[in-house]
């Protein structure tokens, strides 16, 4: 994939939504194959989407999801959400402005 760091992140945030939108549909519907099939397909290019930024960018997750190369990635390199957000100085820590 040459796509951006931020193009790269929008992909995994789209292959989630559709995978989740599907999930739910599945939960009244177990029977629809053609639901499923789109789920199973989207499910295993949502984890090769993942696992391709990970090795490129570094961990999405922390916590044992995500293997890290040395040294240690997670705290070396941005955390996806800090791409457009900065900590707004005067809320409590969690809470962010868009810059």
């Amino acid at each position: 994939m040459n796509i951006s760091r931020k193009e790269f992140l929008r992909k995994i945030q789209e292959l989630e939504f559709a995978v989740i939108e599907l999930n739910l549909f599945l939960d009244t519907h177990p029977s629809h194959q053609q639901a499923l099939a789109d789920y199973n397909r989207l499910t295993q290019e949502l984890m090769n989407a993942k696992a391709m930024y990970e090795r490129q960018y570094g961990p999405l997750t922390n916590f044992g999801y995500a293997p890290s190369q040395y040294p240690w990635q997670w705290a070396l390199t941005p955390w996806p959400w800090e791409d457009d957000y900065d900590c707004k100085e005067d809320m409590p820590c969690g809470y962010m402005k868009k810059s």
